[in-house]
């Protein structure tokens, strides 16, 4: 396989571990299609650790751009060069672009397209959230929510400080005033669709804005909890066609 990808005059990919399932392999294989571009070509490099990522890079010198997921968004920040600004504050990166002179930047497309598909859902009323998870996509999504002045705090398992609370702490009262839930976890991605995150979901109503970064299943069980409360459900399937859109044009400016 090594030959065949070194045969391509740009070579792109996503960067991650157990990724058989990506969105983005097929979506920039079609793009390159419809686009007749020959000779790019997009591939997954699963590593079981980060330490394996300048083995990536030494034995593909042809890769103009990489998309970086789950678990590796904080970790592959020490083996880049620069970080875009954003990306800097939110301290995650998932698109990584090969510059000139070989060195690498770091850029954070999941803010731009948390945002673009988040804003056509909110009301009024949809001025405080709950995040759900405190990994690397969780900081972009913090991140968006200061942009648009929506209060929010992390749910986790081991809350960290005052801006995180646990799962035992989602009472009747905080659901109620956080009518904005956005899960960041990967509980509920196929194959183990029936897993969901552990919130009172019998507090839920139809003034609730339920988002899940998830895009296979296309209604996770945590969606359809949502909606059986009357809940608005969306998916994360637009927002990896804005990030992926923000991705394509940085390797390209």
């Amino acid at each position: 396989m090594e030959k065949e990808l070194k045969t391509y005059k740009s070579l792109f990919g996503l960067l991650g571990k157990h990724i058989a399932y990506s969105f983005s392999r097929g979506y920039f294989s079609n793009k390159f299609k419809a686009l007749q571009l020959d000779d790019h070509f997009y591939t997954n490099f699963d590593i079981p650790s980060i330490d394996d990522f300048p083995t990536v890079l030494h034995e593909n010198p042809n890769i103009k751009g990489i998309n970086v997921t789950i678990p590796y968004k904080e970790a592959v920040i020490p083996h880049l060069d620069k970080l875009h600004r954003k990306a800097k504050k939110i301290g995650a990166v998932n698109t990584i672009k090969v510059l000139e002179d070989g060195s690498l930047k770091g850029y954070n497309t999941d803010c731009y397209g948390f945002k673009k598909s988040l804003k056509p859902h909110l009301k009024k009323h949809h001025n405080k959230a709950l995040i759900l998870g405190t990994g690397g996509a969780s900081k972009a999504i913090a991140f968006v929510f200061e942009e648009l002045n929506i209060d929010y705090k992390y749910v986790s398992r081991k809350p960290k400080n005052d801006k995180s609370i646990s799962y035992q702490d989602l009472s009747e009262k905080i659901m109620k005033s956080h009518a904005v839930i956005v899960n960041c976890t990967p509980l509920g991605t196929f194959p183990k669709i029936e897993d969901c995150p552990d919130i009172p979901y019998k507090y839920v109503s139809k003034d609730f804005l339920f988002f899940d970064l998830i895009y296979n299943p296309s209604e996770t069980t945590f969606l359809k909890l949502g909606r059986l409360q009357g809940a608005q459900i969306v998916n994360g399937y637009k927002m990896l066609e804005f990030q992926a859109e923000k991705a394509w044009k940085i390797w390209n400016s």
